[in-house]
């Protein structure tokens, strides 16, 4: 049986200044909902200016923060759907 495929485009945006970088994260779903969150890092003064790497910190931790959001919109759902309170995912 074939199924169709569905994709998701996660969309990231970066502030920084040269302390800290804060990360936004969005993903928009098929069934119309949009998840965002957020991840931070900060420069300790004795290291180095490096952006990319606030970039990924911070990027890493919007994307975890996002994963576990999602986790819990499925959880929200099988809820709904079966009516009753199912084991948390993880």
């Amino acid at each position: 049986m074939m199924h169709t495929a569905v994709g998701w485009h996660v969309e990231m945006e970066f502030e920084e200044d040269s302390q800290r970088t804060r990360a936004a994260a969005l993903v928009r779903l098929p069934d119309g909902a949009e998840v965002r969150a957020h991840g931070y890092a900060s420069r300790h003064p004795s290291d180095k200016q490096q952006a990319r790497v606030g970039e990924e910190i911070a990027g890493a931790r919007a994307l975890n923060e996002l994963a576990m959001k999602m986790l819990t919109k499925a959880h929200d759902e099988i809820d709904e759907a079966s009516g009753r309170t199912s084991h948390p995912l993880t």
